[in-house]
């Protein structure tokens, strides 16, 4: 993962947690006194189409780039038809408006290590201490498990079906008593709600084209209409047949209105259900799990939970596990996570030595002698081959005694700790010394010197981000004020205009739209001497229109006195 990409997950952990709003609860009220272990741990859920911080609200959270400035939350949202390319949306406002420093934040379950680096790293530049990585089905299961801990029965097999915005995990659980243990994971990382979306734009852009003559498919502001409708229309048919997607202005004037079924969406999306059944299938026979042997499916949690925010629900049940601000419900609750990918070594002839396999429960540690001879290549994935698995780095062995080749003389210790985070030392048998291993990828990892720079990058925009709220706040007020002053003239008082005033109100209107058009990156100041301008046009005019409205429905009120 690119610093870039690392730099923009910052900024929206960082966006989420300016713009949520106070936690409403009285769960939440609690969860900001101190308790007996000290800090409080939020959860958060970085998804890829929704974030939530906690477990008692959610909503969307923006982000935008232009040339000239960056922007966040409200502001980067009213630009997004205008600049859906460098716009990220479709995130999960937080709740929470205090600074915190602790969090637990949810993975999709197959990231491989260097993901979970990454995560951790952009939880670093937004100004968190990640106590823990959780994976997102892991979370779920909490999240629907914790009031059925106590239910008797001895052990229940769950299968997780986690299909978010734009990953799909599976996991199969073990949950007994207090005890969730992570049998095994699979999953995809390209598959997800997104990409059923797409599948209904596709079919839509066609019939466009085919009924109206029009080509929709490289015109952003008609796409960016069109995914929301889509977006919405795909929730509706979770209970309902059939909706009707309806867009006014889509393109050239047209007001799109088509409907949609539930049988037509499954159509076209028949692949890609198909296509859940490989991972189902993967991570029972990994659990070494036949069907009859899963006791419960879970879609989504129990109805007491808000689906969206069941995964953040999970991880702030594992933050106040880790901050002991536990109560009778969480105390005896053990959380047993395991390795999406086997972690091993390249040993000569390019062959994958693997000493931690898959869905090894973490954390976990393996030792195992190896010679000098060997690259010592440190690899995660399936195959046989090193080269066909994903690299991890190579082996900085300073300080060790060189040895003649084959002689065993490398003791090295593989190790992943409670995030599924890798670490490797290695001992040298012949002096007993022991040197730790750095595991050196740049494109892996991002030093701490890097993530300083972007913590305080973030902090110097914060004045300059503020006067850009101020200066769209502003614009977004003059143009609120020109949608309604054409509303009034196009209504029922522009009927009782003094005609040359209504020219002027409509040429003083006309004459803003175009500037407006014309400056798009004016100052604040700009913006608010326009408003003032128009003001003073509109208001005699309209004053004088309710005046003379007002003498027309109260002539026999003006021969009495005024009290």
């Amino acid at each position: 993962m690119s610093p870039a990409t690392r730099m923009l997950l910052g900024l929206l952990l960082a966006a989420l947690l300016v713009v949520a709003p106070t936690t409403p609860s009285a769960v939440a009220a609690e969860a900001n006194k101190p308790g007996a272990g000290g800090t409080t741990v939020i959860g958060i859920d970085l998804g890829t189409t929704y974030s939530c911080v906690g477990v008692y609200r959610n909503g969307r959270s923006w982000v935008a780039f232009t040339d000239t400035e960056r922007l966040i939350g409200e502001a980067a949202k009213n630009q997004a038809a205008a600049n859906p390319e460098r716009t990220v949306y479709d995130a999960k406002r937080l709740i929470g408006r205090q600074y915190v420093d602790d969090a637990v934040i949810t993975i999709p379950a197959y990231f491989n290590d260097a993901q979970r680096q990454a995560t951790k790293d952009a939880g670093a530049i937004a100004g968190l201490n990640v106590r823990r990585i959780l994976s997102e089905p892991t979370a779920a299961a909490l999240a629907y498990g914790l009031d059925r801990k106590d239910a008797g029965g001895g052990e229940r097999n769950i299968l997780v079906f986690d299909l978010g915005g734009g990953t799909f995990d599976v996991s199969v659980l073990t949950i007994d008593g207090g005890v969730f243990e992570v049998r095994a994971t699979s999953g995809d990382t390209h598959l997800g709600g997104e990409d059923f979306d797409q599948r209904v734009m596709e079919h839509f852009i066609d019939l466009v084209r085919r009924k109206h003559g029009k080509d929709i498919a490289s015109n952003s502001r008609a796409l960016g209409k069109l995914h929301r409708e889509c977006e919405r229309a795909k929730r509706a048919l979770s209970n309902q047949h059939q909706v009707r997607v309806e867009i006014e202005k889509l393109v050239d004037g047209l007001d799109f209105s088509e409907p949609l079924t539930r049988a037509r969406f499954e159509e076209l999306n028949n692949d890609l259900f198909r296509k859940t059944m490989a991972p189902v299938k993967k991570g029972m026979a990994d659990a070494g799990l036949a069907k009859s042997d899963i006791d419960e499916i879970v879609l989504e949690p129990n109805s007491g939970v808000n689906p969206d925010e069941a995964v953040a629900y999970g991880a702030a049940i594992q933050g106040s596990i880790l901050s002991g601000e536990v109560d009778a419900n969480t105390e005896t609750v053990v959380v047993l996570d395991v390795t999406p990918l086997t972690l091993g070594i390249e040993t000569a002839g390019g062959v994958m030595t693997r000493l931690i396999p898959r869905n090894t429960a973490v954390p976990t540690k393996k030792t195992q002698v190896f010679t000098t001879y060997q690259d010592k290549q440190t690899t995660e994935g399936e195959r046989s081959m090193t080269k066909d698995n994903n690299h991890l780095g190579k082996f900085d062995l300073t300080g060790i005694t060189p040895a003649p080749r084959g002689k065993p003389e490398i003791e090295v210790t593989f190790e992943v700790d409670v995030n599924g985070i890798f670490h490797v030392q290695a001992a040298d048998k012949s002096t007993g010394k022991s040197e730790k291993i750095t595991i050196a990828s740049e494109d892996r990892r991002i030093s701490q010197d890097e993530i300083d720079r972007m913590v305080r990058e973030a902090e110097e925009f914060a004045e300059e981000d503020k006067k850009v709220k101020e200066r769209v706040d502003a614009r977004n007020q003059l143009e609120t004020y020109v949608y309604s002053v054409k509303s009034t003239v196009d209504g029922e008082l522009g009927d009782k205009m003094d005609g040359d005033d209504r020219e002027r109100v409509e040429e003083a209107v006309r004459e803003v739209n175009e500037w407006l058009d014309s400056n798009p990156d004016a100052d604040k100041e700009e913006y608010v001497e326009k408003l003032k301008e128009l003001e003073d046009v509109c208001n005699p005019a309209f004053s004088g229109a309710y005046q003379r409205s007002g003498g027309e429905n109260g002539t026999e009120e003006n021969d009495h006195d005024e009290l």
